[in-house]
């Protein structure tokens, strides 16, 4: 396997238990993991998806990490918010409107 260029994680609030339960979950971030994980094949970007625990930035959740970058996305609470992250990559930069600061 090769390693990925990227590595991008969608928090969805689960706990030790595995339950979903936190207000990334609960504003939809894994209805969004689909539509990320089949950009990433279309834009043809090296790029592995994964749904995590809690990132604990909920008051500004859903929130996205992209690694290596170190960026924190907040608030992606829509398609055209992953576009414009993924267009970013794709374009060697960050969105820098959706940083968490």
């Amino acid at each position: 396997m090769e390693k990925p260029d990227f590595h991008i994680f969608v928090c969805n609030s689960f706990r030790v238990s595995g339950e979903a339960q936190g207000v990334c979950n609960k504003q939809g971030a894994a209805q969004f993991l689909p539509y990320l994980e089949e950009e990433i094949l279309d834009r043809g970007l090296n790029a592995q998806v994964t749904a995590c625990g809690c990132l604990k930035v909920c008051d500004r959740g859903p929130a996205i990490v992209v690694y290596p970058n170190n960026d924190w996305y907040g608030n992606i609470d829509s398609e055209e918010k992953i576009d414009q992250i993924l267009d970013a990559l794709e374009d060697g930069g960050t969105a820098e409107d959706l940083i968490i600061t």
